[in-house]
């Protein structure tokens, strides 16, 4: 579920990033086609103030005037006057002939803030009088405004409320839509999850992804039809082998045994036993992990000391007639006489057998076996530990991420199934516990299991 909101939290900051970016991008653009028009523009590039101080005005009241100003007036296609007091022209450069020459109040108070007849001008007080520069006829569009200062102000801040408006509503429409779909995902992303764990869904048929839910609720029981018929095929196979299989080993074992035989009869009646006997726990690994990979097997809990257990394991071989190629040695600290944990005795001796057995079976030339329980914080932990042959790097991957669906080829080429160590994985899962399997120096194998205590 962590995983679902990680991605509906990213998706929402996803969407306030893109929007974010929308509006950046937007500004952008905007003061980009400013620019643009600003570069485009036609103006005419007229300094007033340059034109003013070209034109002086000596001590007896007469203009001197600057030559250039005839040819930077050509350029612009502009002329330029200056009025004295009373409205007359004192000077005059391009002016167009239908201008007056002469100017009352009042026309002075129009153009300053309008045009004169079709020209657009600019004005400027000179020592000498008003100083006025024209344009030609539609070159410049020219406003005057006058406005209130609280008419701006408002205007201001009513702009910045409706666009901070707009920012948080589409904010608040961007979570509205990742709320919706969140509602109808989860569902569908939490059965997913439970039809990976093998368990039953019953999603709602309904609402806008209803489709989906009818498909994924198929797809549960489909998948628990098919797991459980496998589970009951194994079982079926496992129950109708079991008694040919005794049947056979039965007979075999009175051949052996049966001292009127040919010594070659007697040792082929051995074969086949072992054989026989190796058939018999392969049905029967074959049957638990199929059990415990479906949890159809119901955990026997109560107290189990590990330490009685591996004692117990270990005196089976040695009471058993172990090859003297094989030696066992027990490790434990004081510390671990009364450790115990809750869990199944059965399945976690049969996890100790089964790498006890993976020692015996893939060093067939002999090896060192050393167990080890001990403490550690809040755990039991449980070592198996051989100085054989080890396993490829590539293999013990594969075994601690739970997967042994490949064969190991021992040292005789004999295929040896890895059902066994998928047993030792799935019963340490079975008590929340956990398996690492490690090669180590100069050679052999460690299989360390943690197993929570209480």
């Amino acid at each position: 579920m962590e995983a679902v909101n990680r991605f509906f939290r990213k998706y929402l900051l996803t969407s306030a990033a893109t929007l974010i970016l929308f509006f950046v991008l937007n500004i952008v653009l905007i003061f980009s086609v400013l620019i643009w028009a600003w570069q485009s523009s036609s103006k005419p590039d007229i300094h007033l103030r340059q034109i003013s101080e070209s034109i002086t005005v000596n001590e007896n009241g007469t203009l001197i005037v600057d030559a250039a100003i005839a040819d930077t007036l050509n350029s612009q296609n502009a002329w330029a006057m200056i009025l004295n007091d009373d409205g007359q022209v004192l000077w005059q450069e391009c002016m167009p002939d239908s201008l007056p020459r002469e100017y009352s109040a009042t026309d002075i108070a129009k153009f300053s803030r309008w045009y004169l007849q079709d020209y657009p001008v600019y004005v400027l007080e000179h020592p000498a009088g008003l100083l006025v520069v024209g344009c030609e006829p539609d070159s410049l569009v020219k406003y005057n405004f006058t406005l209130d200062i609280n008419y701006i102000l408002t205007i201001v801040l009513g702009i910045g409320i409706v666009i901070l408006a707009n920012i948080l509503l589409v904010i608040f429409l961007f979570w509205r839509n990742t709320r919706k779909v969140e509602k109808a995902v989860v569902p569908i992303l939490d059965g997913i999850e439970t039809i990976s764990q093998g368990k039953p869904i019953n999603l709602p048929e309904k609402g806008e992804l209803a489709e989906i839910n009818v498909k994924l609720n198929r797809t549960g029981k489909y998948i628990i039809q098919k797991d459980l018929a496998r589970a009951d095929w194994i079982s079926g196979i496992s129950h109708d082998v079991r008694t040919p299989l005794s049947i056979m080993l039965g007979y075999a074992g009175e051949m052996e045994d049966n001292t009127l035989l040919p010594p070659e009869i007697r040792t082929q009646a051995g074969i086949i036993r072992k054989q026989g006997e190796k058939l018999r726990h392969l049905i029967a690994d074959l049957n638990l992990t199929s059990k415990l990979e479906y949890a159809m097997q119901p955990l026997n809990i109560e107290k189990v000391y590990p330490l009685e257990l591996a004692r117990e394991i270990i005196s089976g071989y040695l009471n058993n007639g172990l090859d003297e190629r094989y030696s066992f040695d027990l490790q434990a600290g004081s510390e671990v006489n009364t450790m115990y944990i809750h869990g199944d005795l059965a399945l976690l001796s049969r996890m100790i057998d089964n790498l006890i057995k993976n020692c015996i079976i893939h060093n067939p030339n002999g090896c060192d076996i050393t167990v080890g329980v001990k403490k550690d914080e809040n755990f039991c932990v449980v070592s198996v530990i051989d100085d054989g042959i080890g396993v490829p790097e590539e293999k013990l991957k594969d075994f601690n991420n739970g997967s042994f669906s490949e064969s190991v080829s021992k040292s005789d080429n004999e295929v040896a199934h890895g059902m066994g160590l998928r047993l030792v994985y799935q019963i340490a899962k079975a008590h929340n516990g956990t398996v690492l399997f490690e090669n180590v120096l100069p050679h052999g194998l460690s299989a360390v299991i943690h197993i929570p205590i209480g």
